[in-house]
């Protein structure tokens, strides 16, 4: 039956679940919060394979217990040293990295780097309806970010002049 095949899958997701699930609090723990941080298509990228892994260490009886954790390990590790080495090294943080940007500026939508990002006027419309923002009008910049979000910058905020 496809809705129950038998104990011993059952059985086997519960002993390693359990276990793994301890190992990848302890592991996500130790390695930093950047581990699952979402600040650019890297991270997203490794955050899928840490999903993946899982899934497959979990529900693959091919897969053992230790050769799922030393994969995790494995993904970890990688993403340390690529971060790392990115911090200190501009050359490497191009190649990991994309660059934000600028979409709209004062009244113009940047057609080419619109067309170049992939993005829609219409995306952007929606994005602005979702901050609240009613009109272009009000909008400063809108800026493509490194994770692929959009950034607005409003008018109103950005002609605030400090308190006193």
């Amino acid at each position: 039956m496809w809705y129950f095949q038998n104990w011993n899958g059952v059985l086997r997701v519960l002993l390693v679940g359990i276990p793994m699930y301890f190992i990848l609090v302890f592991m996500l723990r130790i390695s930093g919060k950047r581990t699952l941080s979402k600040m650019n298509q890297f991270d997203f990228v490794i955050t899928i394979a840490f999903g993946s892994t899982i899934a497959s260490i979990l529900l693959s009886s091919t897969v053992s217990l230790a050769e799922g954790v030393t994969a995790l390990a494995l993904l970890i590790f990688l993403q340390f040293i690529v971060t790392w080495t990115s911090v200190r090294s501009s050359k490497i943080d191009k190649l990991v990295k994309s660059e934000p940007k600028l979409l709209f500026y004062r009244g113009n939508f940047l057609k080419s780097a619109m067309k170049s990002e992939r993005v829609t006027e219409s995306e952007i419309y929606s994005t602005m309806r979702n901050m609240g923002i009613n009109s272009i009008e009000d909008v400063d910049t809108v800026i493509i970010e490194t994770n692929g979000s959009l950034s607005i910058i409003s008018q109103i905020s950005h002609n605030k002049t400090p308190p006193p």
